[in-house]
C-alpha cells in the first residue's frame, strides 16, 4: 500500500528517558552556539541591504549596480560549496566550522573600507567564498547529532535565527547607519559593516574550543550517554545507507538531489528578493503612498514580517514533529507563498502591504527547516556531505539571480510589481517539484521501513 506521507519512526519507548535527557544535553549545548553564528552569517550576508539605502549615493549605485553587486555573494559561495563541505566530512566540523567563521567575519568587516562599486563587487565575491560551506555543513553537523525523530523540531530551533537576524538585524542595522553616522570618522554604513563584522571573528575563535565534532568525543556527556548517542546515530546512519547514497559521487549523479536543489531554488528565490530588496519597498512606500519613514523606523517595518516568521517557523516545525509527516509541512507553506508574494504590491495601504509580505514570509520561512529534513531521508556519510551542499548550491544560485533580477526590474519598469511576480512564479516551479518528489521519498521511506 503506498503511504500518503512521508514520517519517520518514532523513538523506541524503552529509550524514551535517555533519549530525553540526552537530547536535551545536546540541544542546549548546541542549538544556542549554532544558532548565534547562523544569526550573524545572516545578518554580514544582508545587512548591504541597509547599507544600500546611503551607500548608493556614496558609491554611485543604480538599481542594477546594487543588485549586482548583492548577488555576487553567490559566485565563489556556490562555487566551493561541495568542496567545503567534503572537507568539513574530512576534518571535523569544529575546525572546519571555525575557519569558516572568522574568514568571513574579517572580510565582512574590510567592507567598512571599500572606495567604489569594483571593490564591492570584489568584497562581495570574496564573501561568499569565505562563507561556503557554512549552512550544509551545519545541516551535515546536525546530523551527526539529532535523531530523525526529533530533528525537523531541533532544526527549526536553530533554523529560527534566520528569520530572526532580519527582525533584530534589520533595526540594529538601521540605528547604526543613523546614529552612529561619523564615528571614527566613517559614514554610518561602513560603521554598520565594521561592527557587525567583528562578533562573527570571536565567535570563530569560541568555536575552536567549543565544538565537537562526533558524540564519541563528547566529554560534556557521560560515558552512558556518549554510548547511547553514538550507538543510536551510527545505527540510523547505516540504516540510511542502506536504502540511499552514502558516497559523494553517487550523490551527486542522484535526480533527486538536483530536484531537490532545483526545488530550493524556488524557495531560495522568494527568500533572498524579500532579504535584499524589502528595505527597498517600504522605502518606496513614500512615492507609493505617500508616506515617508526615517532609516530607523524603516529597520522597525522590515523587522516586523521576520517575527512574525519567527514565531510561525517555531510551531509549524512542532507539528511536523508531532505528526510525523514532512511533506505537506513544506509544501503547504511554500504554496501559500506563492500565492500571497505576486499581490503585495496591489494593496492599498502600508499596512495592508506589509500583512501580505508578512504571509509570504510565514510561508517561506516554516518551509525551510522542514525542507532540510528531505535530503536527510536518503543521504549519510560523504553522500550527505556532498548532496546537502549541492542542494544548497543550486538553491544558493537564486542568491545570484534574485537580487539582481528584482534590481534589474525595479529600474526598467520603476515598480516592484515586476519583480515580486517573478517570485511567485519561482516558488509556483517549487510546489510543483515538491509535488514530484512527495512520490520519490515516500517510497524511500517506505523501503527504509520495510527493510
Amino acid at each position: 500500500m503506498t503511504s500518503t506521507r512521508l514520517t519517520t519512526p518514532p523513538v523506541p519507548e524503552e529509550n524514551d528517558q535517555m533519549a530525553n535527557r540526552v537530547m536535551r544535553k545536546v540541544a542546549i549545548r548546541l542549538i544556542p552556539f549554532l544558532g548565534l553564528a547562523y544569526f550573524l552569517n545572516y545578518i554580514d550576508r544582508t545587512n548591504i541591504s541597509f547599507a544600500k539605502l546611503t551607500m548608493s549615493e556614496d558609491l554611485g549605485l543604480t538599481e542594477t549596480m546594487y543588485g549586482l553587486a548583492s548577488g555576487l555573494f553567490f559566485v565563489g559561495y556556490i562555487l566551493l560549496e561541495v568542496p567545503s563541505n567534503l572537507a568539513l566530512h574530512k576534518f571535523g566540523a569544529r575546525r572546519w566550522i571555525a575557519r569558516i567563521l572568522v574568514s568571513w567575519g574579517l572580510i565582512a568587516a574590510l567592507m567598512a573600507f571599500v572606495p567604489n562599486a569594483t571593490w564591492l563587487n570584489i568584497a562581495r565575491v570574496a564573501l561568499g567564498i569565505a562563507e561556503a560551506g557554512f549552512f550544509p555543513g551545519i545541516m551535515l553537523y546536525l546530523t551527526f547529532w539529532f535523531p530523525r525523530a526529533v530533528r525537523v523540531r531541533l532544526v527549526g530551533v536553530f533554523m529560527v535565527a534566520l528569520p530572526l537576524s532580519s527582525a533584530l538585524g534589520a533595526p540594529i542595522s538601521a540605528a547604526i547607519i543613523q546614529y552612529w553616522h561619523g564615528l571614527f570618522g566613517l559614514e554610518g554604513w561602513r560603521v554598520m559593516f565594521l561592527v557587525e563584522g567583528i562578533p562573527t571573528v570571536l565567535l570563530g575563535f569560541a568555536a575552536w574550543f567549543y565544538l565537537t565534532d562526533r558524540p564519541r568525543q563528547a566529554k560534556w556527556l557521560t560515558n552512558e550517554e556518549r554510548t547511547w548517542l553514538d550507538r543510536r546515530m551510527t545505527a540510523e546512519h547505516a540504516e540510511t545507507a542502506d536504502v540511499g547514497h552514502a558516497s559523494a559521487r553517487s550523490s551527486l549523479r542522484n535526480p533527486t538531489v538536483w530536484l531537490l536543489g532545483l526545488t530550493y531554488f524556488g524557495i531560495g528565490y522568494g527568500l533572498f528578493a524579500i532579504s535584499f530588496f524589502l528595505p527597498t519597498i517600504v522605502a518606496g512606500f513614500a512615492e507609493q503612498f505617500d508616506t515617508t519613514f526615517s532609516i530607523a523606523q524603516n529597520g522597525l517595518i522590515v523587522a516586523v514580517p521576520f517575527l512574525i516568521a519567527s514565531a510561525a517557523m517555531i510551531l509549524w516545525t512542532r507539528r511536523s514533529d508531532r505528526l510525523k509527516e514532512r511533506m505537506w509541512h513544506v509544501i503547504a507553506p511554500v504554496a501559500l507563498a506563492t500565492v500571497s508574494v505576486p499581490i503585495a504590491m496591489y494593496m492599498n495601504t502600508p499596512f495592508l502591504t506589509m500583512v501580505v509580505i508578512s504571509i509570504t514570509a510565514v510561508g517561506i520561512f516554516s518551509a525551510l527547516p522542514v525542507f532540510w529534513y528531505l535530503p536527510t531521508t536518503f543521504l549519510t556519510g560523504a553522500g550527505a556531505a556532498a548532496g546537502i551542499a549541492l542542494v544548497n548550491t543550486i538553491g544558493a544560485s537564486a542568491g545570484l539571480l534574485a537580487p539582481y533580477m528584482t534590481g534589474w526590474l525595479l529600474d526598467a519598469t520603476g515598480s516592484s510589481k515586476a519583480g515580486l511576480w517573478v517570485v511567485g512564479a519561482f516558488m509556483a516551479m517549487a510546489v510543483a517539484l515538491l509535488l514530484v518528489l512527495r512520490t520519490r521519498l515516500v517510497q524511500v521511506e517506505e523501503q527504509r521501513t520495510t527493510t
